[in-house]
């Protein structure tokens, strides 16, 4: 069997004979059940289109922010960046950064990593060191963590409501927006289907 019609299991290491399937359908392991490869004829568009909307909530999400705070007269708002700078200036040089690479710097990878390999896939060619930016996509995901940040933002904001008023502002719903649109960008992104493009392109 060539090696190119082999098909490994990303959870098992089990090794299996490619074989062709009907579109919107998936092959899975049959050792453990892990999807192996989901034929979307139509995922790799959809990918480009969430991962263009994302980059603009992207951008809405860090512009303006996220929550309003009033208490005795007194009104203050953050956005994501100022409240790693407060982070900072507190001392919480750790926390500060964690937060900035998990809610900032990686989902900012993972969008403009999206739009590098897809968009000129759509318009019929292929950029180069596409192979080193798909593998700095693929080791971005895991830290990627807006959904964690935004449960993290609810509980706080629970919390805060019994010691001031909080408005939520527009970045907030943008974040919320945000989740959705990597979530869907990631799922409509099939690696295989990616790459037997590049392929053809090539």
């Amino acid at each position: 069997m060539a090696a190119e019609t082999l098909l490994v299991c990303e959870e098992c290491d089990l090794l299996l004979g490619e074989q062709a399937i009907s579109p919107n359908a998936m092959a899975v392991c049959p050792r453990c059940g892990h999807v192996l490869h989901r034929y979307q004829p139509e995922g790799l568009q959809r990918s480009l289109v969430f991962a263009l909307t994302a980059a603009v909530l992207f951008v809405i999400s860090n512009a303006f922010p996220i929550v309003g705070l009033t208490s005795q007269g007194l009104e203050s708002s953050t956005s994501l960046l100022g409240m790693v700078g407060s982070l900072f200036r507190d001392d919480m040089t750790l926390v500060a950064i964690l937060v900035f690479t998990t809610t900032f710097l990686m989902p900012a990878l993972v969008i403009g990593a999206l739009i590098y390999l897809l968009l000129p896939l759509r318009l019929g060619y292929v950029l180069p060191q596409t192979a080193a930016v798909f593998r700095m996509m693929h080791l971005s995901k895991p830290w990627a963590m807006v959904e964690v940040f935004m449960l993290g933002l609810i509980i706080t904001i629970s919390k805060l409501n019994a010691l001031a008023t909080v408005l939520p502002e527009i970045a907030l719903w943008s974040f919320v927006c945000l989740m959705f649109a990597l979530t869907a960008a990631a799922a409509n992104f099939d690696p295989r289907t990616f790459w037997d493009e590049v392929e053809r392109l090539q």
